[in-house]
């Protein structure tokens, strides 16, 4: 057998016709006899944070039993396939976001334990998040060094959306510097161009759009040529990978073009899907694609915004979320919060299949990643901001532990547990916000 040492470089995109396309990790990128840490097959471990609104019913959420051995209740049940890879934390609070102005603080306080400055104009003032410490120091490597994703887009409201906090608190969980928000993004479309190219001009994405071509026709000589280059387990892996993308353009397309025959319905921009679960199902589809092709290591994902007033009529919701997240502890009232949120858990499932069905290196990119999962509320009806809903999820590379619910002391700072998710990324941060120090059980 001969064996050589000559192998792609992990960085090879294929490119035609303007368009760049990164590749998902080949075994044609690891020289032969060579140590996996010391090749591209090295795991580089993936973070996300991923957001839901108005808290949570504590009750249904939290498991009875501490340690090993939990039920999992109404809310977690959608998870229990991967109770191996998944950590309950409780017993967290954020007093960061203890005000009156809870919408605005929750989301611009949960990856940063940092209140805001108090102000409606432009001379907000926060805390750098979690997410973008992360985007410092594993972001670089990648084309993206962070990513920014939401379904729903309330950047048009300006002035007080809470008290005395300007709207611009409300509308992203991320802060790259003390003044500077990230916007989030809602458009697949635009995810998708962001990630893989397209025009560079709004003329040119409608030009794109109305020829109905597709990425993989601009870099199909390439893709053919680079096939021709590597083994059948390598032609498999992009084959199927190029399939993914393939069918994620096909969706989009599908979406805009029902957006644009639709004429009963009010203006959507095209792209975002009128139904709400293939909305949010191609968001997740798209952020496990850029964790695949190593676009982005680092992510964050506002399932819903704070004040919404969305329906779920699929799961027997017909109110609005916010209205009736007042409950008032009324039983049937906390039943129909509790099937949300069960409901976005079972989306989050979906996110999870699709990471734990890709291969990465020497596992799956669920083993190679580390996922926060929670909101910045406990209570939806009483505003607090404790004891707050955490799950913890993924291998992290071999740095975590599953299968545990972890309780600490009345009001341990949610800022220890953001250090302990940073660490298992492997970014080392000695302090964030009012943090006291990591989690050194996590």
């Amino acid at each position: 057998m001969f064996i050589t040492k000559r192998h792609l470089d992990r960085r090879t995109f294929l490119r035609g016709a303007g368009v760049t396309l990164a590749l998902p990790l080949l075994d044609a990128m690891v020289p032969a006899r060579t140590m996996l840490a010391q090749t591209a097959a090295a795991p580089a471990t993936r973070l996300g944070f991923v957001y839901i609104p108005h808290g949570a019913v504590m009750a249904r959420w939290t498991p009875a039993a501490v340690g090993t051995g939990w039920e999992f209740t109404d809310i977690l049940k959608p998870l229990e396939p991967y109770r191996a890879t998944l950590t309950v934390v409780s017993g967290l609070g954020h007093a960061a976001a203890d005000t009156t102005a809870v919408h605005s603080l929750s989301p611009t306080t949960w990856l940063s334990g940092v209140r805001p400055k108090a102000t409606q104009g432009v001379d907000a003032f926060a805390g750098v998040t979690a997410d973008q410490i992360a985007a410092r120091a594993i972001g670089q490597d990648t084309i993206l060094p962070s990513l920014e994703l939401a379904t729903e887009d309330h950047s048009g409201l300006i002035g007080a959306c809470d008290r005395d906090y300007g709207c611009i608190y409300m509308n992203t969980l991320s802060w790259r510097t003390e003044t500077t928000p990230l916007p989030m993004e809602i458009n697949p479309r635009k995810v998708f161009e962001r990630l893989f190219g397209g025009g560079g001009t709004a003329a040119d994405r409608q030009r794109r759009i109305a020829e109905d071509r597709s990425i993989l026709d601009a870099i199909a000589q390439d893709a053919t040529l680079l096939q021709r280059r590597v083994g059948p387990q390598d032609r498999t892996t992009l084959t199927d990978y190029l399939e993914n993308v393939r069918e994620i353009e096909r969706r989009i397309q599908r979406a805009e073009r029902a957006s644009a025959t639709d004429v009963a319905l009010p203006p959507v921009p095209a792209g975002i899907p009128f139904d709400f679960e293939e909305h949010i199902r191609l968001m997740y589809d798209l952020l496990a694609l850029a964790y695949q092709a190593n676009v982005t290591r680092v992510a964050t994902f506002m399932v819903a915004r704070e004040v919404s007033n969305r329906t779920y009529p699929q799961v027997g919701v017909p109110d609005g979320h916010h209205a009736i997240s007042h409950h008032q502890n009324r039983a049937e009232k906390m039943e129909k919060n509790v099937r949300i949120q069960a409901y976005h858990m079972s989306l989050f499932r979906h996110f999870l299949d699709t990471l734990e069905a890709t291969p990465d290196g020497d596992g799956t990119l669920l083993d190679h990643s580390v996922l926060l999962y929670g909101s910045n509320m406990s209570n939806s009806n009483a505003h607090d901001h404790f004891p707050l809903p955490n799950l913890v999820i993924g291998g992290a590379s071999g740095r975590l532990k599953g299968g545990r619910h972890l309780k600490y002391a009345d009001r341990t700072p949610m800022t220890n547990l953001l250090l302990s998710v940073l660490d298992k990324a492997g970014v080392r941060e000695h302090q964030l916000g009012d943090s006291t120090g990591a989690l050194a059980d996590l």
